[in-house]
């Protein structure tokens, strides 16, 4: 008896490489719905073949280090809202455990909101440690953006259990007696590095969610802080807020002219 298309499909979806797939018997099967549903395992059996050749690309640097160390306690650092005109920027420090298999893992902004929740719980269960530093608004008013951050930084890896060996910063370098390596974009280099991204952004997304409840009428639950026409148009009705950063332009400016 001849199978059913839905029956064929659901057979091809199990296949799951490459070369199976080009030996299946249902090739010769001229049906429509038979050679679309061919055309789209062999589309997700590439992705997913890209995505394990992305992570090996994005192991480099830790397998670099861990070639010449074996021992090495390697700890990812990277931030989150150096953009915003509101709230802390917030940063994060990861120790991956050594059978670390996060396939699939990328910078935080190149990952939708339900990507990065579910990396978030894995990392969160599966990390050998991880911890947060933050610098507030007024840190970064005093200081500046950079300097905050850099802050920011040293307290997350100060807040590690156990003291790294060797250190993968994005597009930074810290005043830390560790051996470090800066990664310009190493959120989307190194799997360390892309934990914490993913960590933190949903540390200060959580976190700025809870200040559009306390002051209202910014929209920071949608915009993060950053200066969309929502959060502007706040600005100029409601006023500047103390979670705002008043060095910080058109805040600045706003400032200076009351």
């Amino acid at each position: 008896m001849t199978r059913t298309i839905k029956e064929v499909r659901e057979e091809i979806t199990q296949i799951t490489s490459l070369e199976e797939l080009e030996r299946s018997e249902w090739h010769a099967d001229e049906r429509k719905g038979v050679q679309q549903a061919l055309k789209r395992q062999h589309k997700q059996i590439a992705k997913a073949i890209e995505e394990v050749e992305r992570y090996q690309y994005m192991t480099f640097y830790e397998n670099n280090i861990l070639e010449k160390e074996p021992q090495a306690v390697i700890c990812g650092v990277d931030e989150v809202g150096r953009g915003p005109l509101a709230g802390p920027v917030v940063t994060c420090a990861v120790v991956l455990n050594d059978q670390h298999h996060y396939v699939g893992i990328n910078d935080s902004k190149q990952l939708n909101a339900k990507k990065r929740a579910e990396f978030e719980a894995a990392l969160k269960e599966g990390v050998a440690d991880y911890a947060f530093g933050i610098a507030t608004v007024e840190e970064i008013d005093k200081y500046n953006i950079y300097q905050a951050t850099q802050i920011a930084m040293v307290r997350a890896v100060e807040q590690l259990k156990t003291r790294p060996t060797h250190m993968l910063v994005d597009a930074m370098k810290l005043p830390l007696d560790i051996p470090q390596q800066s990664l310009v974009k190493g959120d989307s280099k190194s799997v360390s590095i892309a934990a914490a991204s993913i960590l933190a952004k949903e540390y200060r997304d959580r976190y700025m969610r809870e200040l559009d409840e306390q002051y209202p009428g910014y929209e920071f639950s949608k915009n993060v802080g950053y200066g969309t026409k929502a959060h502007i148009e706040g600005l100029n009705q409601l006023g500047v807020t103390p979670v705002h950063r008043k060095s910080f332009e058109p805040i600045k400016s706003m400032m200076t002219s009351l």
